[in-house]
């Protein structure tokens, strides 16, 4: 997947002259994102910025605290059954290694009431990408919605607010990269 987005991000920033080119990824695609603009970023071509929406750290730590993984976690042999086999097929979506390498701004938005992806594993990310070395020139924000506001996994969309929160970062963001 992530030769794939490269091609798309080549394909588009050929095509998007002075405007900026920004990389969104939600859920299971932040793992793409991230291991798409880690890339960029080795081969000096990131994006203006990155925005991950109810991201995770890296797919075991999903995966363990998945709701349908509830009933079967504390068998034993869970790890070997259900994580090793993930892991061992190549599939890591690490964004908490991939965050190590990126430098560009970045935006982590993120619904306390998620059920799919806990919200403490997107604040894990946080903290891991703010005190990285490859962020110390770029902003590294997080964004929590308050469980009152019933966002869960896939309606950050609707929030009034969200509009505000993005132009308010991408300004920055784009005033930072091209400084």
């Amino acid at each position: 997947m992530t030769y794939d987005a490269l091609h798309v991000f080549d394909w588009i920033k050929a095509r998007s002259g002075d405007n900026p080119v920004y990389i969104w990824g939600h859920s299971l695609g932040t793992g793409v994102a991230t291991n798409l603009v880690r890339r960029l970023c080795e081969r000096e071509t990131p994006p203006d910025a990155l925005i991950l929406e109810s991201p995770f750290t890296n797919i075991r730590e999903e995966a363990r605290s998945h709701p349908f993984s509830v009933i079967y976690r504390y068998f034993p042999g869970f790890d070997w059954f259900f994580l090793d086999p993930i892991t061992t097929s190549g599939i890591k979506f690490a964004n908490d290694e991939n965050v190590k390498y990126i430098s560009c701004s970045l935006l982590i938005l993120h619904a306390e009431d998620d059920p799919v992806v806990p919200f403490h594993l997107g604040k894990k990310l946080y903290n891991i990408a703010a005190t990285s070395r490859s962020f110390r020139d770029y902003k590294v924000q997080f964004i929590p919605f308050h469980t009152d506001l019933g966002y869960r996994h896939k309606y950050i969309y609707r929030s009034p607010e969200l509009p505000r929160i993005l132009r308010e970062f991408l300004g920055k963001s784009e005033h930072e990269h091209h400084q």
